[in-house]
């Protein structure tokens, strides 16, 4: 009796880890966390004190629309996850969780995580927290399959967490906002080519288009990518001369920039994917490190 009751036990507890593994993989949580943590630099940039209170409820209602919108994501794109070696293994293509369960954990995601960011915050970030999961979803998604333009309309939503955490503190759309969501749009380019690039061929299963040039992976879209990666540093000069960070943040930003742009340029003299992978490794460098070089820089100043 004790032996099939510790059965039981154990079936029912390896069921719950599969599911939470399931869901993990649905709301792409590893993503996720750099989205929350832009969210919460873009708060802690304008907030004169350490609020841990209103950063939990900033992390969670980011976790829930981020996830929201990465279930959603899927939901769509199920036939065409299962075409790529990458995604196959998700729990829409292989059959382990249904359209409709997915739905419904992505629906019950969107509603709470707007609902906390409205309610403890302000409509602002609600609001501009919809915008994002409606572009990821209901616009990007789709035209991954029909023009690289999907780029462009990625970087939109890609780039609104900063701003959204900044506009989470104020209520207003202002400069710290205005400013972290240039840098993150442009940031974002390179990162969803160096991306595209690496599982070029994953993607051409799918017939998603993502880089800029019509043969793929060529030298014209290295250059795209090293165009848009060295104008992350007369970008950072000028809103240092605008006054919106000090010189701290400005050396940060700069190195961060230059250790990104290193592998756009072997890039651009040998097209790899060898070379590709390190300008994708650079870009997710590139952010956090921006980001963390931007609040010591308020910290200090």
């Amino acid at each position: 009796m004790q032996k099939n009751n510790n059965d039981i036990s154990l079936t029912v507890i390896s069921l719950i880890s599969a599911k939470l593994s399931d869901l993990a993989q649905l709301f792409k949580l590893r993503l996720g966390s750099l989205v929350v943590f832009s969210s919460l630099i873009g708060y802690l940039l304008l907030a004169p004190t350490f609020d841990f209170f209103a950063l939990l409820m900033l992390s969670v209602g980011g976790f829930l629309v981020t996830g929201a919108a990465n279930a959603f994501n899927q939901i769509f794109e199920k036939d065409v996850d299962s075409l790529m070696v990458r995604t196959m293994n998700r729990p829409l293509p292989t059959g382990r969780m249904s359209p409709v369960e997915a739905s419904l954990w992505a629906g019950i995601a969107a509603v709470l995580g707007l609902i906390i960011l409205t309610v403890f915050f302000n409509l602002a970030a609600g609001l501009l927290s919809a915008l994002s999961l409606i572009i990821y979803s209901f616009i990007y998604t789709p035209l991954k399959r029909v023009h690289p333009i999907a780029v462009f309309v990625g970087a939109i939503p890609g780039a609104l967490p900063p701003m959204i955490g900044a506009v989470a503190y104020s209520g207003l759309i202002g400069n710290t906002a205005i400013y972290l969501f240039v840098l993150q749009f442009i940031w974002q380019f390179p990162h969803f080519w160096a991306i595209a690039w690496v599982a070029y061929e994953d993607y051409l299963r799918a017939d998603i288009m993502l880089l800029p040039s019509v043969g793929g992976k060529t030298r014209n879209s290295a250059l795209n990518i090293l165009i848009y990666t060295v104008t992350l540093i007369p970008i950072t000069v000028v809103l240092y001369f605008l006054g919106y960070f000090n010189s701290i943040a400005l050396v940060v930003l700069l190195f961060a920039a230059v250790v990104f742009l290193i592998p756009a340029v072997k890039l651009m003299n040998d097209t790899s994917d060898e070379n590709a992978r390190k300008v994708m490794f650079a870009s997710f460098f590139y952010l956090p490190v921006a980001l963390i070089g931007l609040l010591i820089d308020k910290i200090i100043f």
